[in-house]
């Protein structure tokens, strides 16, 4: 049976390390994922995590169809004590022109999640062991093993604690000045009756709203009684600025009710064709928003996070004997996966005035907000899913 600590047992460096197969610091989907994978292979394995579940985690909060078969989440059971709202099509807007309004047809093309109930479902589901409330804050590599906080050893350690991941920060260069993140900022409460009555936005439809530099989007999320707005940004200059400007937008054009919550919540990643740190070191591996692998578009990294974790998973549970061909092989993975990372050379950027231009006529239309901005973008419909060997 799987065991929680929520304190320490015992003094920090009395007595003997309790010994697993591989500790995983941070308990989001990546990390839940990659524990839910291999704990169900016979590996001893325990999940660190700051904070303790159910937890707030800052996220507009939707998930593929893709994700939920990558996790086997059954849509139907989940959605039976969760919030699980089905998304059929989306309202796209530059600021300051009229949306268009993309219906994808009766099948759910995705699914409004509430983060403090999802991570909390898969984390629960893992079988791990679980050090929760627990912060890492001694990390070392001895005797050929990693020892967190004195008491707990491993042969391995894969960090998966989002973008300022403590294990990131132990691997070479990241997190870093040197690092260009997406921030954002979201809300997501629970409505009155009078305020569900004043919104306008619908369940099934996700409003997305781009900035006019192009350097970022607001969003409108209704889940059930839940209201999530949110703006994230390629830069954090007057980010609270653009936040309150896309929330009056929102408001004066009747889509949002007026009496809003004061608090937002602050988040950063990286994005994938933007990320420089380290994937990998000695006996170590970085999985989700820890590897800065959110996509470029759309800045999702539930599916990335998953999609990596479950690499690194089998890659492990293959190899793991095998340190040095894991590692390489999870490097090659991940690039073969997600594409060109920013510490490779190449691709093409359109010149700022060029983008201001094509821009606004672009998302006038419907072939370019369904088939490149939801589509391409937001639903990756193109993109195949994960296949593992068995």
């Amino acid at each position: 049976m799987a065991r929680i600590y929520t304190k320490p047992r015992r003094r920090l460096g009395s007595g003997p390390t309790d010994e697993y197969d591989l500790i995983v610091v941070g308990g989001g989907p990546a990390g839940s994922s990659l524990a839910h994978a291999l704990t169900h292979r016979g590996w001893r394995v325990l999940v660190m995590d700051k904070a303790r579940f159910p937890r707030d985690k800052t996220c507009a909060g939707w998930v593929t169809p893709a994700v939920l078969e990558s996790l086997d989440v059954n849509p139907e059971t989940y959605g039976r004590d969760h919030v699980l709202q089905p998304i059929r099509s989306f309202r796209v807007g530059l600021m300051g022109q009229e949306p268009v309004e993309t219906d994808h047809g009766e099948e759910p093309v995705s699914y409004g999640i509430r983060r403090c109930e999802f991570d909390n479902y898969l984390l629960e589901r893992s079988g791990a062991d679980m050090a929760l409330g627990e912060k890492l804050h001694d990390l070392r590599r001895t005797e050929g093993a990693w020892v967190l906080n004195k008491r707990f050893r491993a042969a391995w350690l894969v960090g998966a604690g989002g973008h300022f991941c403590p294990v990131a920060a132990r691997l070479g260069d990241g997190p870093g000045g040197y690092e260009q993140p997406v921030t954002a900022k979201e809300v997501e409460f629970e409505m009155t009756p009078e305020q569900q009555q004043r919104c306008r936005a619908r369940g099934d439809t996700p409003e997305l709203w781009f900035c006019r530099d192009l350097k970022g989007y607001g969003w409108v999320f209704r889940k059930e009684e839940y209201l999530n707005i949110g703006l994230g940004r390629q830069e954090n200059h007057q980010l609270s600025v653009h936040l309150a400007e896309f929330v009056r937008f929102m408001q004066d054009a009747g889509r949002i009710p007026e009496d809003l919550p004061r608090r937002y919540k602050g988040h950063a990643y990286l994005l994938h064709g933007h990320a420089r740190r380290p994937l990998t070191d000695d006996h170590c591996l970085l999985v989700g928003d820890a590897a800065g692998l959110a996509y470029d578009q759309s800045g999702e990294g539930i599916r990335p996070a998953v999609e990596s974790s479950l690499l690194a998973a089998d890659l492990l549970a293959r190899l793991g004997d095998r340190p040095e061909t894991v590692v390489a092989e999870y490097d090659r993975a991940i690039r073969a996966r997600f594409g060109r990372r920013g510490d490779e050379s190449g691709g093409v950027r359109l010149p700022e005035w060029l983008k201001a231009t094509v821009a606004p006529p672009l998302m006038r239309t419907d072939w370019f907000t369904r088939k490149v901005v939801t589509e391409k973008w937001f639903l990756h419909t193109d993109v195949p899913l994960l296949h593992l060997s068995a």
